[in-house]
């Protein structure tokens, strides 16, 4: 590979990252390690890379070393968390469509009342959105009639729609729960996947999202 200042490789792996090349962040992320094998974000990234090449016995390996370095990391410690249930078996490079793994197919798949694809409003700049991974977890807080989306460290990344909101406000607070990733990034434009996983039995016959939202 053509040498490149540790800023122009880390601008590349999260490039390829977005564009999912997988491939390719692997390798960008691998170079920057070489210089500087404790770059706690730069394992994360070459660990989520990993995980959506289906080379999970690397990815828990590389989440394992983000423990070792600091062992309250909340990227590491919710990822791994998420890898126990799958096999850490051989890796098979050619068993899925390029970019596509089981695991962020499954991530996206679409309910009908139970998921909703978003795009934030009020977004962060754009050197920390250019920070974000397609199918990074994220975080919801309330805040009156307002919901901000946060990444795993806490940081703002935008709010939902007020429409949306007040709906999730609502359901949110009579017991619903959800998860919610990244779904896309377009320049500074970020759209969440938002999934219901547990309906309030207030709320057992009222979808979560209308098809009008």
């Amino acid at each position: 590979m053509t040498s490149y200042p540790t800023a122009s490789l880390k601008q590349q792996a999260i490039e390829t990252a977005l564009t999912g090349d997988w491939t390719s962040a692997i390798k960008y992320n691998k170079e920057i390690l070489k210089e500087n094998p404790d770059d706690i974000d730069t394992l994360n990234r070459l660990a989520f890379a990993f995980t959506v090449a289906r080379k999970i016995r690397e990815a828990k390996k590389t989440y394992q070393r983000v423990l070792e370095l600091d062992r309250k990391n909340p990227i590491a410690t919710k990822n791994l968390k998420r890898l126990q249930g799958l096999p850490s078996g051989g890796n098979r490079s050619n068993s899925a469509p390029e970019h596509i793994s089981t695991l962020s197919s499954l991530m996206f798949l679409e309910e009908s009342g139970k998921t909703k694809i978003v795009e934030l409003i009020n977004t962060a700049e754009p050197k920390k959105i250019a920070l974000l991974l397609i199918g990074e977890p994220l975080g919801l807080r309330m805040k009156r009639f307002k919901v901000f989306v946060l990444n795993q460290k806490n940081q703002y990344v935008g709010m939902l729609p007020d429409n949306i909101a007040r709906r999730l406000i609502a359901l949110l607070k009579g017991g619903n729960m959800y998860e919610i990733y990244i779904k896309s990034i377009n320049n500074n434009r970020v759209s969440i996947f938002l999934k219901e996983t547990k309906r309030a039995n207030r709320f057992k016959n009222q979808s979560s999202f209308a098809i009008t939202d």
